[in-house]
């Protein structure tokens, strides 16, 4: 069984998070305790905004990533908050993977859903790359596996 999804997931979906509202916290509660925000109002508008900004963003690309995937040859094992799936590669209707994102994604497709919906999305394991372009080597390799596994049904 080899894990095909990235170490750095809780970094992604929890730390980076509290560093990013906790220094909008500060910096809103720094210029309410300065006086700075009774001169000027966007002391009070730019943390509002960016704290806004931030939750639609990690909303819609790093909270939905599920937190372990591993490849079990036939089928990928997938954990996400403690709950276990698994999920077989001919159940895979469609694999996407989106490159030009930090963290990188991974979304599969499923015909039958499993516990977390019929979508699994994951950060895959990337090596360094001096291409930017390049595809991602996992994403490939579910690509034509996938495609052979519905071949075989």
């Amino acid at each position: 069984m080899t894990r095909i999804s990235t170490n750095w997931t809780f970094l992604h979906k929890k730390i980076f998070p509290a560093i990013w509202f906790g220094f909008l916290a500060l910096f809103l509660v720094g210029g309410l305790v300065s006086g700075a925000a009774k001169q000027s109002a966007s002391f009070l508008i730019v943390p509002v905004v960016m704290s806004v900004f931030g939750y639609v963003m990690m909303k819609r690309m790093v909270w939905d990533l599920v937190d372990e995937v591993y490849d079990r040859g036939d089928s990928l094992l997938v954990e996400n908050r403690g709950q276990e799936a698994l999920a077989s590669l001919s159940s895979i209707m469609n694999v996407s993977a989106s490159t030009y994102l930090n963290p990188p994604r991974i979304t599969l497709r499923l015909v039958r859903p499993v516990a977390f919906g019929d979508e699994i999305t994951f950060s895959p394991v990337t090596g360094f790359r001096l291409n930017p372009f390049a595809r991602n080597k996992v994403a490939e390799d579910l690509i034509m596996r996938v495609h052979q596994a519905r071949d075989a049904r």
